[in-house]
């Protein structure tokens, strides 16, 4: 049984682009080495035909992986979102009440997490402490330097 893996929209395109580009240019550049290394003779002792060939298996190992999420993927229908409570794709405002520091952060399925981009997966210690709560709340979050305790400031999409 797979997995189901929730996405955006934009995250299922990314997806798609990602195999799209390793079907289509990495596939065939690895064919090349292959075919490549073949013609220098002697495969049994060649460490560039193991080398390309390696390099084939981990490419349709990770094809495989990104083909099975592709074809197990929920679109999240962002048009469903509230903001009265904090949930996926909520952009939620906190304020460490320790330091007074102020920070956002827009919760996202695992595999579009991105803090440069302030894109936090769900499955954070920050953002399961966060999920269910309103405006107004103060949450206690462990975090590996202790336990924080962030009010919770503006829930937005």
């Amino acid at each position: 049984m797979s997995e189901v893996t929730y996405l955006t929209k934009e995250g299922l395109k990314k997806l798609r682009e990602e195999l799209d580009y390793l079907m289509n240019v990495e596939r065939p550049a690895i064919s090349k080495q292959i075919g490549e290394a073949i013609e220098k003779g002697d495969i049994s002792e060649n460490a560039e035909y193991d080398a390309a060939k390696d390099a084939q298996g981990m490419l349709e190992a990770k094809m495989a992986i990104i083909q099975n999420k592709i074809a197990n993927a929920r679109i999240l229908d962002e048009s469903k979102i509230g903001t009265s409570q904090v949930q996926i794709l909520n952009k939620v405002t906190i304020k460490n009440k320790k330091n007074n520091a102020s920070m956002q952060y827009t919760l996202v399925p695992e595999s579009e997490a991105n803090l440069k981009e302030g894109k936090i997966s769900v499955n954070t210690p920050i953002a399961k402490g966060l999920m269910g709560k309103k405006v107004g709340d103060v949450v206690e979050i462990k975090v590996p330097s202790g336990v924080i305790p962030f009010e919770i400031v503006e829930i937005s999409i």
